[in-house]
This record gives C-alpha cells, structure tokens and sequence, in this order.
C-alpha cells in the first residue's frame, strides 16, 4: 500500500494517510468538499485547530483552540518541530508559539480535526477569502468545480476590500475544452454556477473565469500563484 505524508520544510513529517484508506473512505467525501485528509498524527505529534489569526501569538493559550470539525488554523508541536528561522526574528514571531519549554509551529494552512481524530487540510490560510457573509477556504470549493468532466483545475480568488471580497471560480479547462468566447463561454460559465450552486460551500460564487494556463512556481508545477490570478481576475471583472 502507498503512504502519504503532510508536513512542512519546519516539521514533517506531521500525519500519514495510506492510499487504500483514502479510496475506500475519504475520496468521495473530498470530492463533496469535505477537504483532503492527510491522516492522523504520528507518534509524539501533537495537533491542533486554533482560530484563525494573522498576527503573532507569543504564547500558548488553550482557549484558542476549536472543537472538532471546525476548520481553523492547523498547528502542530513535537520533536520534529523547528523552533526559530535564521536570522529572522519577525517570521518566527508569526510562525511559532511558546508553550512553557516547547513549541507550536504555526503550518500556514487552515483544516480541522474529524471526530476519528483525522487531519482535512482545507488550504492555505492567506488564501482564504473573507465574504461579507462568511470565510470560504480553496480546496472545498475547488472541488466542487473539479467534478465537471472539462475542468483540468480550479482556483477560488477574492477581489476588493479584505474583509467584504467578491469570490470569483477560475476555471483552467483540460487541453481542448477551452471555449471560445461568446456562446459556449457562457454555456460553460453557466453549467459550472449551477454546479456550484448545488452546494452550500459554493452557492455564493457568481463570477466564473477561464484561464488557459495557470501561473504555478517552477518548483513545485502544482502550485498555483494564487496572488496573479486575482489579480488578473479583478482586472477582467473590473
């Protein structure tokens, strides 16, 4: 059976998941935006969900930390933990918390813990986009989108004002499905609304654009630049 870990350059590995349990329980839920499990700690890691802050935390209070199934903040503390970077006092300030003679490490991602003890990672924290109605988080409702048989991948995006963003869905199609503008666009643009709409995690999204070629980093070609394609979006939408 395959193992998958997850975990940071600052402490990994943090959880494993095997791909049978992945098939056989957690797939179809991920496909429903449920998140992507990344499996249980491993032994001497602790994990936890806090709530969601941007700014330092110079010391560990447990009233921050949120019940089961909430997503939040993912933080994590064992002997893999690093506990400073080099020479950079005001990254370290935001990325680690002290806890007496210990340390939390702060993973930048956001998720939540099921009642199986189970880790569903739900993005990057920065990504999240603040609604005035609500927080939505990227992989959930990426993934809502990623059901539709033409869609290569998906990227969720705010636009304007921090606190009151406009959620846009943009739709990188598979290699011949790109539609031309006009007719087919809004064909496209309309099937995915109304795939979106079926789901709580994604009802509010109204805007949907397609890109032929995602920008990603050219060390990891997965990862997108969340950052140029909202800004290419509100330069379209504008």
């Amino acid at each position: 059976d395959s193992h998958t870990p997850y975990g940071a350059t600052e402490a990994l590995p943090v959880t494993c998941i095997d791909g049978s349990e992945i098939l056989s329980k957690t797939m179809q839920l991920s496909n429903q935006g449920a998140g992507i499990c990344v499996g249980r700690s491993l032994p001497g890691i602790a994990v936890k969900i806090i709530e969601i802050k941007d700014e330092a935390i110079p010391a560990w209070d447990e009233t921050l930390v949120l019940p089961p199934k909430e997503i939040g903040e993912i933080v994590v503390k064992g002997p893999v933990v690093t506990w400073e970077y080099y020479k950079r006092e005001d990254q370290t300030a935001l990325a680690k918390i002290r806890d007496g003679d210990s340390i939390w490490h702060r993973m930048g991602d956001v998720g939540y813990l099921d009642d199986n003890g189970r880790l569903w990672f739900c993005g990057r924290k920065g990504h999240r986009v603040i609604t005035a109605e609500k927080t939505m988080f990227t992989v959930p409702c990426e993934a809502i989108f990623n059901q539709h048989p033409d869609v290569f991948r998906s990227a969720l995006v705010g636009i304007g004002p921090r606190t009151t963003q406009r959620p846009v869905i943009i739709i990188e199609p598979k290699s011949d499905r790109m539609p031309a503008r006009g007719e087919a666009s809004r064909r496209f643009a309309q099937e995915l609304l109304n795939l979106g709409g079926q789901n709580e995690l994604t009802r509010h999204i109204k805007d949907v654009l397609f890109h032929p070629a995602f920008p990603v980093d050219f060390r990891h070609n997965a990862k997108i630049i969340r950052e140029k394609l909202a800004l290419w979006a509100e330069k379209r939408i504008a």
